[in-house]
């Protein structure tokens, strides 16, 4: 069992702070991510704009920050802390750790490929086309696969997939606004 910092919150504790309605649940994932699975009566504030919309956020309640394993969470934390949000805290785990504490989950309406998957069919789709290109039209298209797959070694040996950063700006992969169910309305499932 991990060590819990006094920056962090256990999935347990999470669970008796939202059942008390006592807890600010901040998800700092992308809004397909949010869409796909969510912890019921959290908000979308993505990572990438929780400083500026950090007003938002009222600093009177309990404040707990959640992304998918942690990691990003504890970066939102220490943005936060920084902006003065002495108390904010992190799930430790992730959404990982709540669905493997028992707890469920909520999904949107909508559905979306998840992100993942999206940069999967697109780098499929540019490596087929250049072999059909260059088998068809002129060999040289063969450097349309190469490029893609040297997309693929570089996100795999690094960690950054620009593909998925491109996608998740896609119209499909952003929210409108606030999620529909930040407000506790999608409906939980296991």
């Amino acid at each position: 069992m991990k060590t819990m910092t006094p920056d962090t919150i256990s999935p347990d504790e999470l669970k008796s702070l939202l059942g008390q309605g006592d807890c600010q649940l901040i998800d700092v994932r992308e809004p397909v991510e949010h869409a796909e699975e969510h912890i019921v009566g959290s908000r979308l504030i993505p990572l990438g704009e929780i400083e500026k919309r950090s007003h938002e956020i009222t600093r009177d309640r309990p404040l707990v920050i959640m992304c998918r394993s942690g990691k990003r969470g504890a970066q939102a934390v220490a943005n936060l802390q920084a902006k003065g949000f002495a108390h904010a805290r992190n799930l430790e785990g992730g959404l990982l750790a709540w669905k493997e504490a028992g707890q469920p989950v909520g999904r949107s309406v909508r559905k979306v490929f998840p992100l993942m998957q999206q940069v999967q069919i697109i780098t499929g789709l540019g490596v087929l086309t250049g072999v059909v290109l260059s088998l068809t039209v002129h060999p040289n298209w063969v450097f349309l696969s190469a490029f893609f797959g040297a997309g693929l070694v570089f996100a795999g040996s690094t960690g950054w997939c620009g593909m998925a950063i491109l996608m998740s700006r896609m119209p499909w992969n952003r929210a409108s606004g606030q999620s529909s169910c930040a407000s506790g309305s999608c409906p939980p499932s296991k």
